[in-house]
């Protein structure tokens, strides 16, 4: 077998990232993923004419020019705007907090108005802790935006989301909640966003054009010789000078020092007969009336006013936070003390190992939005 200067263990964004910088600078890289398609979680399924993200939404956002025009060089995204409604019990919301949302929730008019009233429920809340450090995140909710916003957008959603009441999650999890007092529905603050026309695997093709890549292969059970039955985490160094991770982090390290928790999301994704099922692409459900978190329709990041129409039906997942077992897909750190600490501890591990580069979310068991991914590769000196 050829010797590759990288051998990539994950085609998602980091890993799809990494080796089309490292290809452009003479390495010699092979990609292995273990799943049956390249892309890792950005990956899209066609299903009737739309491209469904078949592993939850994911809206590309940067105010960073040299990232937006990076990935924009490998394919053009266009001009998709993240405004998601929350639905709490029937009525409808619209998010992130803004004027709107106070209107919807109050009546009010004004910034004055809606700043008046959060400052008194916040007041109260204060009141009750009497100077004391809130111990919970429901406590630091309620200190930063009172009760009515938490009780109706945060509360419910947080516990479906986490799978614990917010009274048993560390306060440290909101460290704080952005207020906007203007009529202004667009979720991200940063100059650029949108989605790649003709869906994310365009961009992962892109990213790993002429790169040899290989589906199929766990690189803890799997190999790539036929003739050679060792997995491929006992023997890789044979096969490539470095290593670049982006499994989980303590899989790598055969969990000696024990396993990280994660959260995950599973979906229930179907075809309605309808060319417009509920006007929007993502609606977050935030009481516990409704079991999932949020009901994504695909079609609205990519088909716009008449497009919309001519796509005769439309494709919808339920979007469901579930606690991580073995076997399952691991989404999201556990930001509590003691994962920190553990997290901490394999990563002086992962220090000590040479050749080999951990990145993105499960290697460094930090939660990460795409762009960051890609400056994390950027900022790669050795590469």
């Amino acid at each position: 077998m050829s010797h590759y200067y990288y051998l990539i263990v994950g085609s998602g964004l980091f890993g799809a990232t990494f080796a089309h910088l490292a290809t452009k600078k003479g390495k010699k890289c092979l990609v292995i993923d273990k799943r049956e398609h390249l892309g890792g979680n950005v990956y899209c399924e066609q299903i009737e004419g739309i491209n469904v993200h078949k592993y939850g939404a994911h809206i590309f956002h940067t105010s960073n020019k040299e990232i937006w025009d990076f990935v924009n060089s490998i394919v053009e995204f266009n001009r998709y705007t993240n405004c998601p409604i929350a639905n709490y019990k029937g009525k409808l919301y619209n998010l992130p907090f803004n004027m709107n949302t106070f209107y919807q929730m109050w009546g009010v008019h004004t910034p004055e108005e809606a700043k008046a009233k959060i400052e008194t429920q916040k007041a109260e809340v204060l009141a009750t802790l009497q100077g004391k450090e809130p111990q919970n995140l429901e406590e630091q909710a309620l200190s930063l935006v009172g009760k009515d916003i938490f009780e109706y957008l945060i509360k419910e959603y947080t516990e479906k989301q986490w799978g614990r009441s917010c009274k048993d999650l560390p306060a440290f999890i909101i460290k704080r909640l952005p207020l906007r007092f203007t009529y202004d529905n667009n979720y991200f603050n940063d100059r650029y966003q949108g989605i790649p026309i003709g869906g994310y695997n365009k961009l992962t093709e892109g990213l790993l054009n002429g790169i040899e890549c290989h589906t199929g292969i766990d690189f803890f059970n799997g190999n790539l010789d036929k003739n050679n039955p060792t997995p491929l985490c006992e023997c890789w160094r044979d096969i490539a000078s470095t290593l670049v991770y982006t499994g989980p982090l303590d899989q790598y390290f055969n969990y000696s020092l024990g396993r990280l928790d994660w959260r995950t999301v599973s979906f229930k994704t179907r075809i309605e007969e309808t060319p417009n099922y509920q006007g929007n692409a993502v609606v977050n459900y935030t009481s516990h009336e409704q079991p999932f978190t949020r009901v994504i329709e695909h079609k609205h990041f990519e088909m716009f006013g008449q497009e919309v129409y001519d796509c005769p039906k439309t494709v919808i997942s339920e979007e469901y936070s579930t606690e991580y077992h073995e076997g399952m897909e691991p989404y999201y750190p556990v930001n509590d003390h003691r994962n920190n600490t553990l997290a901490d501890a394999y990563r002086q591990l992962a220090q000590q190992e040479p050749n080999v580069i951990f990145g993105g979310r499960l290697a460094q068991y930090r939660y990460f939005d795409m762009a960051p991914i890609i400056e994390e590769v950027m900022n790669i000196t050795e590469m």
